[in-house]
């Protein structure tokens, strides 16, 4: 059973860049395709972006495919999120999530962390 641990969110200015880390335990992380969600109050859990068991597709949600970047360092199992250009509308919970089989729907991953507060301001 994974475990999942998310750090690095914070409070920025709009145009600011941050970089999420989600550290992994208790698994074999090369087993785990693994996501980042993010969700504010009243609404659903979204996707944000994606990456495959070797790192090599990622996925993006539309509005932030030209200014996150998904990676992961399966030597240290832990996966990344570069996040530039932020904008108020990405303030949210980050949540990071692992799944045998990568998807973009929350029910499609079977092992969440806690999440990270990410507060952007204008």
């Amino acid at each position: 059973q994974v475990q999942l641990v998310e750090s690095g969110g914070g409070s920025v200015q709009a145009g600011d860049s941050l970089r999420l880390s989600c550290a992994a335990s208790g698994g074999t992380f090369t087993d785990y395709s693994l996501a980042w969600f993010r969700q504010v109050p009243g609404k659903e859990r979204e996707f944000v972006a994606g990456i495959t068991r070797s790192g090599a597709t990622t996925f993006y949600l539309g509005s932030v495919q030209d200014r996150f970047t998904i990676s992961r360092d399966n030597a240290l199992s832990t996966v990344y999120l570069q996040m530039s250009k932020l904008i108020p509308d990405d303030t949210a919970i980050y949540y990071c999530a692992a799944a045998a089989i990568i998807g973009r729907s929350a029910s499609e991953f079977q092992h969440w962390g806690r999440g990270t507060q990410v507060t952007v301001s204008s």
